[in-house]
């Protein structure tokens, strides 16, 4: 009778396939995936959008309040600052954590040493 596979994985073919792997990565001289520039460039980009957004979210909610209310222009113009200082103030806190994660990289990098 054939014997039933169990729920377990087998651990020999495991490690097979991680060897194959390995090998196969190191056949095709796979890079890191982003060179440190690009990585700034795509914290710079999420930067622009998160501004943008809070911008558009504060136009929107005004501009929907003063359809509502017969107010145009007052609270749309209220919300798109604050939409505006929102924006800002996520910036910062996306500033401060590439500048916490930058300050816990050269840490980790000079106790290597």
């Amino acid at each position: 009778m054939p014997e039933r596979p169990t729920e377990r994985p087998d651990p020999e073919r495991l490690k097979a396939l991680e060897e194959r792997l390995a090998r196969t990565k190191g056949a095709a001289g796979i890079a890191p995936a982003a060179d440190d520039r690009f990585r700034q460039a795509d914290m710079a980009w999420r930067m622009v959008i998160e501004m943008v957004a809070g911008l558009g979210i504060g136009f929107g909610i005004g501009y929907g309040l003063d359809a509502l209310f017969g107010t145009l222009p007052w609270l749309m113009l209220v919300f798109t600052l604050l939409g505006l200082v929102a924006g800002i103030r996520v910036m910062m806190r996306t500033a401060a954590e590439m500048n916490r994660a930058r300050a816990a990289a050269e840490a980790a990098g000079k106790e290597g040493k």
